[in-house]
């Protein structure tokens, strides 16, 4: 058998996308399609817009065992000079090595940059041990953080599946909060509103009214019904929304990402247009992502001041379009206890760490049993407080814990 090289790749560009495709496509259950944050047009885009550079804290570095000119598996990989964009709030590990003397920054990060979708693992190619290059990358990691002499390398929104292999390895396991909407196989909007309560279902069509009464109506636009201009409109949107949160603002991606979505994967991008007569001429919108099964909402921004106006533009109007679609699930962002009023309820991510320093290691492996039950207990909480009526059960919706024990560090 020919030998394993392996590369360490400062772009993704360096890697061949049929290839990495291929290797995408092996990951992805049969039947489905490939999430759309971790295709390799996506993450060159943001590496060939500028995005996600040096210059903006993240340095690709992708690692890749190659057989001759054969990609046989991959990591995609970035070190990180901040924890900006990652959306897995680790700002108290960083006090916590300053506080030791030990520098945080720069740290090893897998993940598709600043879109908190779960989904990362490595990619295997086919007819190959799995199990063995899963833990020959681990190997090399490790290797590399121990050589570079960095604190960490971590793994955020890691698919379920990968998060047991990690543990297998001996990395610890850290789980954090999103909300997600879940489709129990509702046909109409009525179907959703059935769920709630009396009084929620009052505010939502108030919420709902009050956006049609301001003389807007919000209509969905897909794949070549999205022209260049529209996507450079909603660059603006984005860029201005994000002014008004200041230092917080969250700004990650250059007008060169939305023109690279408008040309490379508009198939995947649907716009829910808030206008007063042509579509095309938006007051507001908001971007969401799509495959065949799934919707995630991204971002948004609105030239105008109206009640309701972000909870139409970026919860109903989608919802609405998710279910006549059948999608099975709608994940609306980061962030947001108001998204629990709308039926969105908690579920449990998992991110994967390895810390390098033995002391840090065993305060935070310490630490992590207690953590990951408190964040389930609290979700349990959320999810009981929801404002559904009483004859709907939505404990079938709820996505079990990982198959792993989180009772015990490493």
């Amino acid at each position: 058998m020919v030998e394993l090289r392996v590369r360490w790749h400062g772009a993704m560009a360096e890697i061949p996308a049929e290839q990495f495709q291929g290797l995408l496509q092996q990951a992805t259950p049969a039947g489905e399609q490939p999430l759309p944050f971790y295709t390799w047009s996506w993450l060159h885009a943001l590496e060939a817009s500028g995005s996600i550079a040096p210059n903006q804290g993240w340095q690709p570095c992708h690692l890749g065992l190659w057989r001759d000119d054969s990609l046989v598996a991959l990591a995609p990989l970035y070190l990180k000079g901040h924890s900006y964009g990652e959306f897995v709030f680790d700002q108290s590990f960083a006090q916590l090595a300053g506080q030791m003397g030990l520098r945080y920054y720069p740290k090893l990060l897998g993940m598709s940059p600043v879109s908190p979708v779960q989904g990362y693992r490595f990619l295997i190619g086919p007819n190959e041990d799995g199990r063995a290059l899963t833990t020959l990358l681990f190997q090399h990691i490790e290797a590399f953080c121990q050589k570079q002499r960095l604190l960490s390398c971590n793994f955020l929104y890691v698919d379920p599946a990968f998060a047991r292999e990690a543990q297998g390895c001996g990395w610890s396991l850290w789980l954090n909060e999103q909300s997600e909407w879940t489709n129990p196989g509702f046909k109409t909007f009525a179907d959703y509103l059935a769920t709630f309560n009396a009084n929620q279902r009052r505010n939502i069509r108030r919420e709902r009214k009050a956006v049609a009464e301001a003389g807007l109506t919000v209509t969905p636009l897909t794949g070549e019904a999205i022209p260049a201009s529209l996507m450079e409109r909603m660059y603006g949107f984005y860029a201005q929304h994000c002014s008004r949160w200041g230092p917080w603002g969250s700004k990650y991606l250059s007008a060169e990402f939305f023109s690279s979505a408008a040309d490379q994967f508009c198939s995947h991008v649907v716009l829910f247009s808030a206008h007063t007569g042509d579509p095309l001429s938006p007051v507001a919108m908001s971007m969401c992502v799509h495959n065949d099964t799934q919707l995630w909402g991204r971002y948004w921004g609105s030239d105008v001041e109206i009640d309701h106006l972000h909870f139409e533009v970026c919860y109903y109007a989608p919802l609405e379009w998710a279910i006549q679609r059948g999608l099975r699930s709608f994940d609306p962002g980061a962030g947001g206890r108001h998204k629990k009023r709308r039926g969105f309820m908690a579920q449990p991510r998992t991110s994967v760490h390895r810390w390098f320093e033995p002391r840090f290691a065993a305060i935070l492996q310490e630490w992590l049993p207690g953590a990951n039950q408190e964040l389930l207990a609290e979700i349990e909480a959320i999810n009981a407080d929801l404002p559904f009526t009483s004859a709907y059960d939505p404990s079938q919706l709820l996505q079990a814990s990982p198959d792993i024990d989180l009772s015990q560090s490493p």
